[in-house]
């Protein structure tokens, strides 16, 4: 099985740089993103950060009266425009205004998702959490690909997770048709599924020298924990019995100015030029997980979310739902 080189860089970051370090020597002027779910935890410090460095920023909204007032303090140029990743109706009238809209993208950051949510349906029927973190971005990805490959150096950056470590793509039953529900086991297929796609995107942007790259963003307090409970966060040690971070979580969470920064790292860094497709954490390329080592089950990324094979099986499943919707 033909996996991406995740070989580390030596990139001169670390798990507390912060996304304005990453970014301090940059001058993004010109420069245009998209970032999806920026206007709440992370992906609105990664707006912040790309806007005040001179970026043009475009964030899809769902929800335009809250986007409205998380975004009013942005300094820079920050438009938003309506789109929802479980309603594939907005998401390609969405992509087609940006296509006649804007002159080039430099950066599409698929940074929305939802996390260990109740069993619920989108689209034609399928798992919500597969359907929202994967199918709604690859839908977005495959409707902007006019403006992506017209632009010089163009990088895709998918918002995967150490939660991949949970599930291999469930290639018999990845809508839950026939199993039962599992959240977390949910989860994890669809940080798999970002992260195949990073990989599979790579090769089809090679063409006009684009990239993909999929990131683990950290541990963060953010609105993604909303499904769930202060009760199922105790029992997980991120919370006390006060409703307080545990010294376990204040020790290894990040804050969103640090959850942001792999994201802006994989989208700028020199050092990724020619080893698209990779899986990257804490600022860095994740090397290989060392199933014997301690922190096994919070770092590096395991073989089935960097297996080629396993990309272009995905795309191609991923290619007939999305004819099928």
């Amino acid at each position: 099985m033909a996996v991406s080189d995740q070989s580390p860089t030596q990139s001169g970051f670390h798990a507390r740089s912060t996304g304005d370090e990453v970014l301090a020597e940059l001058d993004l002027t010109g420069k245009v993103a998209i970032v999806t779910g920026g206007y709440s935890g992370i992906g609105l410090e990664t707006t912040r950060a790309l806007a005040s460095k001179g970026a043009v920023v475009v964030v899809p909204v769902r929800s335009p009266d809250k986007a409205a007032q998380a975004l009013a303090g942005i300094e820079g140029t920050v438009r938003s425009a309506p789109m929802d990743l479980a309603d594939l109706a907005s998401v390609r009238s969405f992509a087609a205004t940006m296509v006649g809209e804007l002159p080039r993208l430099d950066w599409l950051v698929n940074n929305a998702g939802i996390m260990a949510c109740p069993e619920a349906r989108v689209g034609p029927g399928w798992e919500s959490q597969f359907g929202i973190n994967h199918m709604g971005h690859f839908a977005l990805t495959k409707a902007l690909m006019p403006l992506l490959q017209k632009t010089a150096g163009a990088r895709v950056v998918a918002l995967s997770s150490t939660a991949h470590k949970l599930s291999d793509i469930r290639w018999d039953d990845p809508q839950y048709e026939r199993t039962e529900y599992h959240k977390w086991r949910a989860y994890g297929q669809a940080k798999t599924a970002n992260a195949l796609f990073a990989n599979g995107l790579s090769r089809r942007l090679r063409e006009s020298g684009g990239a993909a790259f999929s990131v683990h963003p950290g541990g963060i307090f953010t609105p993604l924990q909303r499904h769930l409970g202060k009760e199922e966060m105790v029992a997980l040690g991120w919370l006390g019995e006060d409703g307080e971070p545990t010294e376990m979580a204040k020790a290894g969470f990040k804050t969103p100015e640090q959850g942001c920064s792999t994201t802006l790292w994989a989208a700028t860094s020199p050092a990724l030029q020619g080893v698209a497709g990779v899986y990257c954490e804490d600022c860095d390329v994740a090397a290989p997980t060392d199933p014997d080592g301690p922190s096994a089950r919070f770092q590096g990324v395991n073989a089935h979310a960097c297996s080629d094979e396993s990309a272009e099986k995905l795309w191609e499943i991923s290619e007939g739902l999305l004819a099928d919707a």
